[in-house]
């Protein structure tokens, strides 16, 4: 196998290891999980969204070079990687080694890490630099939105369709009768294109205890087959137990049957449906602009119900679906905090800290369909791009944002993330409010939730469910205790 199709099998295998979401049955009756992609499936896929990922590389008249040496003796590659037996990438003291399709090789080397130094959040592209918010909120701020739009996750159409939405079951003795369950989904209006039928499916959980409005944390999920975790993730009380537990309410979010989390599928859910199945242009949204709009439509809904408190509402994501919940909280104010987990390289991750994914990974043909076309131009060319995601972190601002990367979750680059939130403190600071308090990372378990912006560094790999209890006290600060 090429690099190339190497990298696009590497992205599109973790995404269709999930069930990719289909249509909700109105009946009031739970659909079943849906099937497990056959090998058949997953390659048709992997194709597909190839060929589209070459049909925006073709716009924007850009290629990959043809020249690179073998891997084998590429002077490039790292010292201490070693070819794994199956002939799938290489291994770096167990930890995964790539080379992209640009010729950069994954690297785990800190003291090497920086790859030039950052924009400056408070720099207007005049040169002159701002002092006060007045100056942010009018000037800064809009640049640093246009930027990502543009540049990195593509521009959300202003002419969206209506959403309506319906319940589709209740329940109210869930959670062995603490909580009650209303299961929903938002119906778009496909009219100008039938041939896509994108929906919004939300289980939302309140608490049978409480007396008044609750908040609630709306958590972007995968659709795991049930009983399913992330490897090593511990056992215990879930995030949605933990929540009902603090008096909250919590509400789960699949964001596959709005748009599928492949390139395959850009010409079907909301994105199809506004391009009428044709394919998109460089400006465009990617997969992670729609599921924030769908994220959105939720705010929409929840401001109606009478139950929810809807100025303290949370939105949480993990991995790709962190980067989701960052970019939900940059553009949809009405979020009043983002806990955002393990999200790497298109989230917290500087893109400017060469450790773990890149953005070349991101690039490939396995995961460019979450970002803008536009963001192509920047594979192999990580110094050129106008703005860096310290900058994304910046745009919540003075909203509280809560970070999370683990010990041996290497890939998604945690020192990147910790950095990034060190770099958006200025912002913070100049709105009133206060940053990290620290700018070096810290030990492992060790909770940074003093100031509005806030990090732990949990010990173990690749999952959330450890830090649940840490951001519901962050979160605390500002949601506090419901009556009961």
């Amino acid at each position: 196998m090429n690099t190339r199709n190497l990298l696009g099998a590497i992205a599109v295998g973790v995404a269709l290891a999930l069930p990719l979401g289909g249509q909700t049955t109105t009946t009031a009756k739970k659909s079943p999980p849906a099937a497990w992609p056959s090998p058949e499936e997953r390659k048709r896929i992997a194709e597909a969204s190839h060929a589209d990922w070459q049909r925006m590389m073709a716009q924007l008249g850009l290629s990959v070079p043809d020249n690179l040496p073998r891997e084998e003796s590429d002077p490039k590659r790292p010292p201490n990687a070693q070819r794994n037996p199956n002939g799938n990438g290489w291994t770096d003291d167990g930890r995964f080694v790539v080379r992209s399709a640009w010729g950069n090789w994954i690297r785990y080397d800190l003291d090497h890490a920086d790859v030039g130094p950052l924009p400056d959040p408070l720099t207007l592209e005049n040169g002159e630099h701002v002092t006060a918010p007045a100056a942010w909120w009018s000037q800064r701020r809009p640049q640093i939105a246009e930027l990502f739009a543009r540049e990195i996750y593509g521009r959300i159409p202003a002419d969206t369709p209506a959403v309506a939405w319906e319940t589709i079951e209740t329940d109210g003795h869930a959670l062995d009768g603490r909580a009650r369950l209303q299961r929903l989904v938002g119906r778009i209006d496909n009219r100008a294109y039938p041939e896509a039928e994108p929906t919004i499916e939300l289980e939302l959980y309140l608490p049978n205890a409480a007396r008044g409005p609750v908040p609630v944390v709306v958590a972007i999920s995968f659709n795991f087959p049930p009983g399913m975790r992330f490897p090593g993730a511990p056992t215990g009380p879930s995030a949605l137990e933990q929540t009902i537990a603090q008096g909250w309410g919590y509400a789960r979010f699949v964001p596959t049957s709005l748009q599928a989390d492949n390139g395959a599928g850009l010409n079907s859910g909301i994105i199809g449906l506004m391009n009428r199945g044709q394919p998109r242009t460089p400006e465009q949204w990617g997969s992670i602009a729609a599921w924030s709009w769908g994220l959105s439509r939720i705010v929409d809904y929840l401001e109606t119900n009478p139950a929810i408190d809807a100025r303290r509402l949370a939105v949480q994501g993990h991995s790709r679906y962190g980067k989701t919940a960052l970019v939900a909280a940059a553009l949809e104010p009405r979020w009043a905090l983002v806990f955002a987990s393990c999200s790497g390289e298109g989230g917290a991750k500087l893109h400017r800290h060469d450790y773990g994914e890149s953005v070349d990974i991101v690039a490939s043909s396995g995961e460019y369909h979450w970002m803008a076309g536009n963001f192509l131009k920047y594979a192999g060319r990580w110094k050129e791009l106008p703005i860096d995601q310290h900058e994304l972190i910046a745009l919540v601002a003075p909203r509280p944002v809560f970070i999370t990367g683990g010990t041996q979750d290497t890939w998604a680059d945690p020192v990147g993330m910790f950095r990034a939130c060190v770099a958006a403190g200025p912002v913070y600071r100049l709105l009133g409010k206060e940053d990290l308090g620290r700018t070096e990372m810290p030990a492992p378990d060790e909770e940074l939730i003093a100031g509005d912006l806030a990090f732990r560094y949990h010990e173990g790999g690749h999952f959330d469910v450890i830090d649940w209890p840490t951001f519901l006290k962050f979160a605390d600060k500002y949601f506090g205790k419901t009556k009961s």
